[in-house]
């Protein structure tokens, strides 16, 4: 089959766009971090409450679709089946979504809680570990994947159903916005969701390579250096060109299939070899107190104490998960033809929410654990030593935890791996003329993104840029969150106007 045509003026405006906004943040790195810190410092002490109410309007506008009369309708032809096996298409999902973070915070995020705990609750306390054992998983749960359901159903809806040839954000409003989703308002579109994808990439570079430098350090006995994290970059940027060369079949899938085996094995072992009784228990007690209080969680602005717990941690995540949310939405919508509303919702919050949650569960508490009875001060070496450092000391105190390290190491790799690829992917098929039925992006444009997307960051992490990157990525989220009104509004639309006020079967 021919490779569609690449799409020069969308690719030259992108890439020009984007040059814009990193090359000033590697020239003048510290100035161009404190704009960046006062504008999202602004966003979230003004807008701050928005994020919130986004994330109550989001999880329930997508569980309407799902549950309602739409939730039969496919996205694709009548008698379509899905293009993946329903592990495939999870793994795919999930290991995009997540990326190196999962393990990073689902070992340690809940020291964070743990010591600053929200609700003026005494820190340290018994009542501070529930809350610390709780609150990640809600982070990482069903609001969370609903901003990434959204975009997937929007996107999947327009490309598969209305056959627009175009896997781009712009495309999922065409409905609302007409001929001008093809001009500057929809470029415009296109534009922010590729800045929020660069800094939520080279986010995960900035907590994956140091961890994964850590790991290489304790276990070789060498100095963790810049030098050992460009190597690990270099690794991780040769294995995710060359998944992303091969492909959605022989390169994304496979990938994603062995990361998520791998995962699985650690899991697994931490669970057996750890305090197994203490973690089942907390994973239990962790996951009922965060459903009992998810209103709370979700509604929660802290008017009286002003403590920023919420603008640091809740705001910060539904600014993270809303600059990534484009991003994923194109990605699951490549993956999920052949599947229903329902199916694409109710996998994605489900699979999505229980398999975070299943790494808070067992990782997490096993640190937990570890700082309650006096076996590794955990806390005390997040606060001398860094996460990175903390979480593979976590790692090594298991039985053979040299061997332990090394597997985790090498997931860690392959986890950012799968993040790389996938977000190559996407942004090849954004800037790809055309598209239909199961055509790929031309291989040297998902190359190019590929070396694009290994090399900025490492260039950036070297002068110190990375931080401004990131922020800049959470201050587009704010006018992102009007596409996502008008993803929501196009999407309705065109199910209205297609299927009607009847039952979709």
């Amino acid at each position: 089959m021919e490779e569609p045509k690449t799409d020069g003026r969308i690719f030259a405006s992108s890439l020009l766009i984007l040059m814009a906004v990193v090359v000033p943040l590697a020239i003048w790195p510290e100035r161009g971090g404190e704009l960046l810190d006062a504008a999202y410092g602004f966003i979230t002490a003004r807008f701050g409450v928005v994020y919130l109410w986004a994330g109550v309007a989001v999880l329930v506008f997508v569980l309407w679709l799902a549950l309602g009369r739409y939730g039969n309708v496919k996205l694709g032809a009548e008698g379509s089946s899905p293009r993946f096996s329903t592990f495939s298409w999870v793994s795919m999902l999930f290991c995009a979504g997540v990326a190196t973070g999962i393990l990073y915070w689902g070992t340690i995020e809940w020291a964070a809680y743990f010591e600053s705990p929200p609700y003026g609750v005494e820190p340290r306390s018994v009542q501070a570990a529930e809350w610390a054992s709780a609150y990640g998983i809600f982070h990482w749960g069903f609001t969370g994947w609903a901003f990434y359901a959204l975009p997937a159903l929007a996107i999947g809806y327009a490309y598969y159903v209305r056959g627009i040839p175009f896997l781009r954000v712009s495309a999922s409003c065409a409905s609302l916005l007409g001929k001008q989703g093809r001009g500057p308002v929809g470029q415009m579109m296109d534009v922010l969701f590729m800045i929020g994808l660069l800094g939520a990439t080279g986010t995960s570079l900035g907590f994956g390579a140091p961890m994964i430098a850590a790991g290489v350090s304790l276990l070789l006995g060498v100095e963790e250096s810049f030098a050992l994290k460009l190597m690990v970059m270099a690794l991780c940027t040769a294995l995710f060109s060359i998944s992303v060369y091969l492909g959605l079949e022989k390169g994304i899938k496979r990938l994603s299939d062995i990361n998520i085996i791998m995962t699985k094995a650690i899991l697994v072992y931490v669970l057996v070899a750890g305090p197994t009784i203490f973690i089942l228990k907390m994973a239990t007690n962790s996951f009922g107190f965060m459903v009992v209080n998810y209103v709370r969680m979700s509604t929660w602005t802290d008017p009286l104490t002003e403590s920023g717990f919420v603008e640091d941690w809740t705001i910060f995540y539904w600014a993270w998960w809303i600059a990534v949310g484009p991003f994923m939405g194109i990605f699951v919508a490549r993956i999920s033809e052949g599947r229903t509303i329902r199916q694409i919702v109710l996998g994605m919050l489900g699979f999505g929410t229980l398999g975070s949650a299943v790494y808070y569960a067992i990782l997490g508490n096993y640190a937990l654990y570890l700082e309650l009875n006096d076996l590794l001060p955990v806390t005390r070496i997040v606060a001398e030593q860094g996460e990175p450092a903390a979480i593979v000391r976590v790692i090594a105190s298991l039985p053979f935890g040299t061997a332990l390290l090394a597997v985790f190491c090498v997931a860690s790799l392959v986890f950012l791996a799968t993040t790389y690829d996938s977000a190559s992917y996407t942004l090849a098929s954004s800037t790809t003329r055309e598209m239909h039925g199961d055509q790929e992006p031309a291989r040297w444009l998902r190359l190019f993104w590929a070396i694009a997307l290994g090399g900025l960051p490492i260039a950036l992490m070297r002068i110190g840029g990375l931080e401004p990157l990131r922020t800049a990525s959470l201050v587009v989220s704010l006018p992102l969150l009007f596409v996502f009104v008008a993803m929501a509004v196009s999407l309705t639309k065109s199910l209205r106007e297609d299927v009607g006020a009847e039952s979709s079967g």
